[in-house]
């Protein structure tokens, strides 16, 4: 390929709405265009990057036995009404009518469709195990996108859906594409981690993210440098403190604290360490008829330490919260509690309410809490002798780095992910949804045990620059690169030696599979350096008539600080060195 034959469009700068540092680089770089507010065009550069990463999932996914089939972006709602998604998935969903007033939706994900698909085709257990997947664009009408296509609402992505007769032979489908999902981010070059993850809105038990490490993630991953563990925040478990419970030492006694309604603030006044208070959070739950009415609210209490925070899975996981709750408001907490937040504890309740402690707070001692009255709070509270014990002991906080491993084998640390693959074990929630049954060896109907399994193909490219990047722009992993090499000669136009030299190495290079860009456009050195810098190719050569006089041209990786100089003797052996080639066929 040559520079003049393709579109090369940088910019000095970035645009101003550009947030993230991906986002502008591949702004810069001439590889997205934004269109509208989360959705891009995919120029020539970005999409060269986009398909390479689709021919390593398309290759992977292929040979793990997965079927690669294509469904429509546009979708009937008579699916999603079967299984409830189409009210409940929220505005994320893109709902759209036809001439004739029909309802569709634009999919953001296709369970619906190839469970459809599975019911009609997939008769008997004879058919099974089955695995289809596709590389497809979605929608999804993000509230606020951001980060360009870290967060875009129309995006490219694969997924993955299995079939299988049982539940074993659904584990075994999920195992299969777990390792499969290993080999394809090994192949990407990146730094990523495999976390347990929390289900979400997909639903199902079995649950792992894959996530590329970068410092500016959304997600913060959890991890023991000592052992294999590894999980999201929100499935991250936070152990009990090892021990019983301390025996009190200080009497119950209420003190004053004017205009200190936080627990550090509290803490501070008190010469305190912060781990010795306890926040109170107080939560709603709502009972309703088949009307959608209110019939009866239950109000909760959670108590957790003060310096922890709660985390909203695992709260939305416990006996009584599974439906949703929300936090309660001002007249539901004053009626309760007789006064407003800030001052809460469980002691001198005004009406009852469930109180559930993290496990932490369950085995403190003389801890500190909320009077219950405005400018006052309770010191030296004690379980047992100053309020019951708490209706239920269970975990509710993220964890914090240094906390002991739920696998004994250290203690946790933490950094930040972007997570660009997830793989589930979906079970019969959609099958059983949609009667998608099939016939067992023993002639009796069954429904399918399902799993699905995602990658974020136009978000992996972001998540790469996120991790691999300097001042000067992109460095991509040669997998995944535009152009794995760039020849860039200095003066080609007007020196024949230069300009038969740079075509002769370029077209060695094609003959050898490399995917190599000659830029032929005449541009000033520095002009042209800092174009490839920008762009991310990884390995560069310059050839130039003073150093084919010295018989030598030069290399540079992306990474280099300086260039290598090569014998043009040696050239072509250093180059199949560094790109991983057998001989190149034809000497410069």
């Amino acid at each position: 390929m040559k520079a003049t034959q393709f579109h090369i469009a940088t910019l000095r700068e970035a645009p101003a709405d550009a947030e993230v540092i991906s986002h502008r680089l591949m702004m810069r770089a001439g590889m997205i265009k934004r269109l509208g507010a989360g959705i891009y065009n995919y120029m020539p550069l970005g999409l060269r990057v986009i398909r390479k990463v689709e021919a390593i999932v398309r290759e992977e996914m292929n040979r793990a036995g997965a079927v690669e089939l294509l469904m429509p972006i546009v979708q009937p709602a008579e699916l999603w009404q079967e299984t409830g998604r189409f009210d409940k998935m929220g505005p994320e969903l893109l709902r759209i009518k036809d001439r004739h007033g029909r309802d569709f939706v634009v999919q953001p994900t296709s369970e619906e469709v190839i469970t459809d698909i599975a019911r009609q085709d997939l008769r008997s257990y004879k058919q099974l195990p089955k695995n289809f997947y596709q590389i497809q664009t979605k929608f999804r009408d993000e509230r606020r996108p951001r980060f360009g296509l870290m967060r875009g609402r129309e995006f490219i992505m694969k997924d993955a859906y299995s079939f299988d007769r049982d539940a074993a032979g659904a584990q075994a489908s999920y195992q299969v594409m777990a390792q499969a999902y290993r080999r394809i981010f090994d192949r990407f070059g990146l730094r990523y981690r495999a976390v347990a993850a929390d289900s979400g809105a997909i639903g199902g038990d079995l649950s792992e993210e894959f996530q590329v490490i970068a410092a500016t993630g959304e997600d913060a991953i959890v991890y023991c440098p000592t052992s294999d563990y590894a999980a999201n925040m929100e499935k991250a478990e936070a152990l009990a403190p090892e021990g019983p419970r301390p025996a009190p030492t200080e009497p119950l006694q209420r003190v004053p604290t004017p205009g200190k309604s936080t627990c550090a603030e509290v803490a501070e006044l008190l010469g305190v360490p912060l781990q010795r208070t306890v926040k109170s959070l107080v939560l709603a739950t709502d009972t309703r008829n088949e009307a959608g009415d209110i019939t009866a609210t239950r109000i909760w209490l959670l108590l957790l330490r003060g310096d922890h925070d709660m985390n909203e899975v695992k709260v939305g996981k416990l006996p009584g919260m599974e439906g949703g709750y929300r936090f309660a408001t001002q007249a539901e907490v004053e009626a309760h509690f007789g006064c407003r937040p800030g001052y809460l504890g469980p002691l001198g309740l005004q009406q009852p309410v469930t109180v559930v402690a993290d496990r932490e707070v369950a085995l403190m001692a003389d801890w500190i809490c909320g009077g219950n009255e405005e400018d006052v709070h309770l010191t030296g509270v004690n379980w047992g002798r100053d309020l019951p014990e708490p209706a239920l002991v269970a975990d509710l906080r993220n964890v914090v780095a240094g906390d002991r491993s739920p696998d004994g084998k250290g203690v946790l640390a933490i950094e930040r992910g972007i997570e660009v693959g997830h793989v589930f074990y979906l079970g019969t929630k959609y099958s059983r949804a949609m009667n998608a049954s099939f016939l067992g060896e023993d002639g009796k109907p069954a429904f399918f045990e399902m799993g699905c399994y995602g990658i974020g193909i136009t978000r992996l490219p972001a998540a790469a620059i996120e991790q691999n990047h300097d001042e000067r722009g992109i460095i991509w992993p040669d997998a995944i690169a535009p152009f794995t090499l760039v020849i860039c000669p200095i003066g080609m136009d007007r020196s024949e030696a230069v300009r038969s030299a740079a075509e002769s190495l370029h077209d060695a290079l094609a003959q050898a599979g490399v995917d190599v860009i000659l830029d032929d456009r005449g541009e000033r050195p520095g002009a042209m350096f800092a174009d490839w810098e920008l762009i991310g190719v990884p390995h560069r050569v310059v050839i130039s008539e003073r150093g084919l006089k010295d018989g030598r041209v030069e290399y540079q990786h992306r990474r280099d600080t300086e260039a290598t100089g090569v014998a043009l003797s040696e050239l072509h052996a250093f180059l199949a060195a560094r790109l991983g080639l057998g001989v190149l066929p034809v000497a410069p």
